[in-house]
């Protein structure tokens, strides 16, 4: 057996500590503990072939798409993403001035550029931009409910329903216009959706809306692929810290672990990889999405979580939201086109719709934003969440294509519009260790189950300490559902273990190789054999 690099080092002492899971939460965290004297023994393990996890950037259509995170959200002087892609110069002029980090967008998704029926007519954007303002002055209504004694319903879409009924009273239009006011407000109704990452917004708790923090900035894009982030933070990485291609399997806690190579020496964590491979450590941070612990909460650990963090993990949401990306050699859209907004006349979000998914899901595509164009293509990039999103995961690229050019002849009232030359989608749902996009505060659960899936285990404090610590989006009780949240959760668990062994460190040991660093208490060597 080879060995890793790490391990013809001159012995060394310091923690070992595992990272699981190389997206930005794990790969921030790592980088940070990178930064620490004390951390010379640490290891990224990523089940896949490659790090970002949902920042997901791929080179198709002969330019970047962005399959997984597409805008920074609040790009301003509090946003720790957009400060360090400036710092690595992956921002265009625009993002970085400041008047665009002082727009306040509140959150809410810009007006379209076009709206399209489904009886082939443009709608009013006057219309659209009526509805669009009540939507959000009642989606503003609904966060303001954090600290009420009692909310006036449990779901955010259940309030803004009601609310909804009371406006109708007001309308004084002819029956189709209001039919046609009630079919805007249902594509509103799913574009957020697409942002709380939510089947229905009746899934969304309506007392904790609020928390979620909202920064300055007109969300922005990465002109070369947001990949190219956590490119440069793993490029920042010593070499071997990364391996790729290792889903682990199992983390054992609370134990006493020995290894041959360190004689002597226990370890109170033992991570199982599913090729067999064990790693003892005496820290791990977990960083895997909501979406994998839910689905291996029963085997992922071992002894099983406390019951209150196990139950955070049920009860806190996790929908998809995926994109469908569609390749035109012609564009039909006019050329200072940014957004086509597509609203089917027959739905409203006050009438349950129950029909077959094979036959209405693209109903829930909430239309389409124009990529800029790569040479001879024109891209555009569809929107489209919950159960109807994962069903579309189900589907051939030749069934979704062709819907979809069925979907665009009827809107636009051209039966002879080419078909795109090419699809391409996300799959977040069917991804196995992701199993959807990001989390949200669902009905039954509040801030207090993020904050309680964020504590360190053991959870009483005695014996080792900090054994499994836990970072991603779904830990951030204000950022969640973002990058951001995810960086700023890396960090977080990063600086509570340095600030652990800062305390714990003692004056180094005359001739000591580490003379200049904090001498901490902790195995010698470099990593064993279980990294080949």
């Amino acid at each position: 057996m080879q060995s890793s690099g790490r391990q013809a080092e001159t012995p060394g002492r310091g923690p070992r500590v595992l990272v699981v899971g190389g997206g930005i939460a794990g790969l921030g965290a790592a980088q940070r503990l990178c930064c620490h004297p004390a951390f010379p023994h640490l290891r990224v393990l990523e089940a896949t072939a490659r790090a970002g996890g949902r920042i997901r950037s791929e080179h198709s259509f002969g330019g970047v798409v962005e399959v997984g995170a597409h805008w920074i959200h609040g790009p301003s002087q509090g946003n720790p993403v957009f400060q360090l892609a400036a710092k690595y110069g992956l921002l265009g002029e625009k993002a970085l001035s400041e008047e665009n980090q002082l727009i306040e967008t509140g959150g809410h998704v810009g007006l379209p550029s076009v709206s399209y029926a489904s009886s082939g007519e443009s709608v009013s954007l006057e219309l659209v931009a009526e509805m669009a303002r009540l939507f959000y002055s009642l989606t503003d209504q609904a966060r303001e409910f954090l600290h009420a004694a009692e909310t006036p319903a449990p779901s955010v879409g259940e309030y803004l329903k009601k609310e909804i009924r009371q406006h109708m009273a007001s309308w004084t239009e002819e029956e189709e216009t209001k039919r046609l006011k009630l079919a805007i407000l249902n594509n509103l109704f799913n574009v957020e959706c697409c942002v709380s990452g939510t089947h229905s917004m009746d899934l969304v708790a309506l007392a904790p809306f609020g928390e979620y923090t909202v920064l300055p900035g007109l969300d922005c894009t990465l002109p070369g692929g947001y990949q190219g982030l956590t490119d440069r933070i793993m490029a920042s990485l010593p070499k071997d810290v990364m391996v790729f291609n290792k889903p682990v399997k199992t983390i054992h806690w609370n134990g006493s672990f020995e290894e041959a190579s360190a004689p002597g020496e226990t370890f109170p964590v033992l991570v199982e990889c599913e090729d067999g491979g064990c790693f003892p450590a005496h820290h791990v941070v977990v960083t895997v999405p909501l979406g994998f612990l839910k689905e291996r909460l029963d085997t992922f650990f071992e002894p099983p979580l406390p019951t209150e963090k196990a139950e955070a993990i049920r009860k806190i949401g996790f929908g998809t939201n995926n994109k469908i990306f569609l390749e035109f050699e012609e564009p039909f859209w006019q050329p200072d086109c940014q957004h086509i907004q597509v609203v089917w006349r027959d739905t409203s979000p006050l009438e349950d719709a129950a029909p077959k998914l094979q036959d209405t899901w693209f109903k829930k595509l909430i239309g389409f934003w124009v990529l800029p164009s790569f040479g001879a293509s024109r891209v555009l990039c569809g929107f489209i969440a919950g159960l109807e999103s994962e069903f579309m995961e189900t589907l051939s690229d030749e069934d979704v294509l062709l819907s979809l050019t069925q979907v665009l002849r009827r809107v636009t009232g051209n039966p002879r519009l080419p078909a795109p030359r090419s699809v391409l989608r996300s799959r977040w749902h069917s991804a196995p260790y992701t199993q959807g996009s990001y989390s949200y505060v669902a009905v039954g659960s509040s801030g207090d189950d993020l904050d309680l899936l964020a504590q360190p285990l053991p959870a009483d404090g005695r014996g080792a300490q900090l054994q499994v610590l836990f970072a991603g989006e779904a830990t951030h009780r204000t950022f969640y559902s973002t990058t951001h949240g995810a960086l700023l959760s890396g960090w977080r668990e990063a600086d509570r273990l340095t600030a652990l062994w800062d305390s714990q460190a003692q004056r180094p040991e005359p001739g000591s190789e580490l003379s200049s660093a904090p001498r901490v208490p902790g195995p010698r060597g470099g990593w064993p054999h279980p990294f080949l």
